[in-house]
């Protein structure tokens, strides 16, 4: 198929409906309302349904209900939006009913800022609603690759009867690049025997519960089943690019826009004869321990980079790497990462390492 010019936040929605999704739940909030826009003219075209909820509370609510009848459901949202969808997304994984979330990241607590972010990054990978659950979360960096990775997302949230979360951010929400689309494709509802649908004479009774409640019908084994869905998720799921890591002295480690920066300042390094690498993690969660455990012993040390003021993935590269190497943050708030400033600290690290 053809190439075709796109916004990041319109290619996303487009692709989902490819997917098969066919049910929408949000609330319009900077910078990812072009989602909800362009669902609310493209969902009818499909044959699907697309609400503007009263607020990310219902989205949320509305998604539920959709993904226990088995459709392909999705909501997005940013910040604040996303910090108030955390009590429903722990109550789909305590009912394992799949659906995809997608956080459009911007600035600051509370209510934040509209600018490109990378400040949800605890939220996204600890999860902020209660009880033992975690979510897979995808972090794409371009436009096409947020294209290729909603598809995944749903083919995930139904492999484990799961949410699966896509961390994307403001720039590459409302950023324009050419992206090639997947065919269309159909989705059947009915397809799973846990899917609710219509009760059909002669058929049992369906019901779905929350796992805790459930005790008399094997519930006093869901600590098994948690370690054993969550184990899986861990081993089989991880997701990275590695670029020139093989003689790397210095291993960047960043994702989504931030990304991008460091691969050009890789470049840059190269040309000065500085070995420096990249490990670009695709999965947030299940964080990419592979990527790491490929590495050679000519590393000397690793540099996180994100779009943030704490450098909240930096305690994920240390426990990954078994704190044997020292680990340095970069980060900017409002301004963009910078090349030259990447290259600054990477000479830094040399002369201490």
């Amino acid at each position: 198929m053809a190439k075709v010019l796109m916004k990041g936040n319109e290619a996303l929605a487009e692709s989902c409906l490819r997917a098969g999704c066919r049910f929408f739940s949000g609330y319009p909030i900077t910078p990812q309302t072009e989602i909800l826009e362009y669902l609310c003219w493209r969902m009818d075209e499909v044959g699907g349904d697309c609400v503007q909820t009263e607020s990310e509370l219902a989205g949320i609510n509305m998604l539920m209900g959709a993904a226990a009848g088995g459709a392909r459901a999705l909501t997005t949202t940013a910040g604040p939006g996303f910090s108030l969808k955390q009590e429903g997304i722990s109550y789909l994984c305590g009912s394992d009913l799949p659906a995809v979330i997608v956080d459009v990241q911007r600035i600051g607590c509370a209510l934040g800022d509209i600018f490109m972010g990378q400040g949800d990054y605890w939220q996204l990978t600890r999860g902020g609603g209660h009880g033992d659950y975690r979510t897979i979360v995808l972090a794409p960096a371009t436009v096409q690759e947020s294209v290729d990775l909603a598809s995944i997302a749903f083919d995930l949230a139904e492999k484990y009867r799961h949410p699966v979360l896509i961390a994307t951010d403001a720039t590459i929400g409302q950023m324009i690049e050419p992206v090639e689309l997947p065919e269309m494709k159909e989705h059947d509802p009915d397809k799973y025997d846990w899917a609710l649908r219509p009760r059909r004479e002669g058929e049992p009774q369906r019901a779905i519960w929350n796992r805790y409640w459930d005790w008399e019908d094997g519930g006093h084994k869901y600590p098994e089943y948690i370690l054993k869905k969550y184990g899986e998720m861990e081993e089989t799921e991880q997701r990275w690019e590695s670029v020139l890591t093989e003689d790397a002295e210095i291993v960047m480690v960043a994702y989504g826009t931030s990304a991008r920066v460091a691969k050009s300042a890789i470049m840059k390094a190269r040309k000065e004869g500085i070995k420096l690498g990249l490990i670009r993690p695709i999965t947030l969660w299940p964080f990419p321990k592979k990527a790491f455990d490929e590495l050679g012993d000519q590393v000397k040390a690793f540099l996180d980079i994100e779009r943030n003021i704490l450098g909240q993935m930096k305690d994920d590269v240390i426990l990954t790497d078994g704190n044997r190497h020292p680990v340095e943050f970069y980060g900017e708030y409002w301004d963009n990462i910078s090349e030259v400033k990447i290259l600054e600290k990477v000479k830094e690290m040399l002369k201490k390492y």
